[in-house]
């Protein structure tokens, strides 16, 4: 090397300072999504513990009545809930963006809405309202694997659910919508 040049500098990397994987970027949304979601779960298995059981081979008119009650208790418990508590604006987003990823091509994306759609009761015959009672004239839709695969995990106490392109959270036993994402299905 020539006096006075300068060496050029060598500059290891330790592996602490090394780049990370990329980082999920809705990860926290969707951890602040999980942690909701469970807070709910606590105030329906604590309200649940306060009613009478269900006997084993209950009648439509029993179970109903129970339903009903503790659909009342929830709605008691949770009386300034709002579209939005627990499906945040940037949880919609994530979702919305979550399902996206299912809709990626044309047949693919016929196939899933043609699933979808099937037993799909309809945005029209049904009025989402959070606390409301999902409407007994209205069948339950089922959730095809794929959907249920590309969304965050739920505790027993809900359910997602499709009614027309909203995704809602519906509480099985108190029989209730607890939240929503208006134009989940992209279109």
């Amino acid at each position: 090397m020539a006096a006075g040049a300068e060496r050029p500098s060598v500059v290891k990397q330790s592996k602490a300072s090394a780049p990370r994987g990329t980082v999920n970027p809705d990860a926290q949304v969707i951890a602040d999504f999980t942690s909701r979601v469970n807070t709910y779960a606590e105030l329906h298995d604590s309200i649940e513990a306060q009613l009478p059981r269900l006997p084993g081979e209950a009648s439509p008119k029993e179970i109903d009545t129970h339903q009903r009650a503790f659909a009342s208790r929830m709605g008691k418990a949770r009386a300034g809930a709002k579209h939005g508590d627990i499906f945040t604006p940037a949880m919609q987003l994530v979702v919305r963006k979550l399902m996206g990823q299912l809709f990626t091509d044309a047949k693919s994306r016929r196939q899933l809405r043609d699933s979808i759609m099937d037993d799909n009761p309809g945005a029209s015959k049904a009025l989402l309202t959070v606390n409301g009672r999902y409407p007994d004239v209205v069948p339950l839709s089922t959730m095809p694997p794929d959907v249920l695969t590309n969304l965050p995990k739920l505790p027993a106490a809900v359910e997602y659910r499709f009614v027309g392109e909203n995704l809602i959270l519906l509480d099985v036993d108190a029989h209730i919508v607890v939240d929503y994402v208006a134009r989940a299905i992209p279109r």
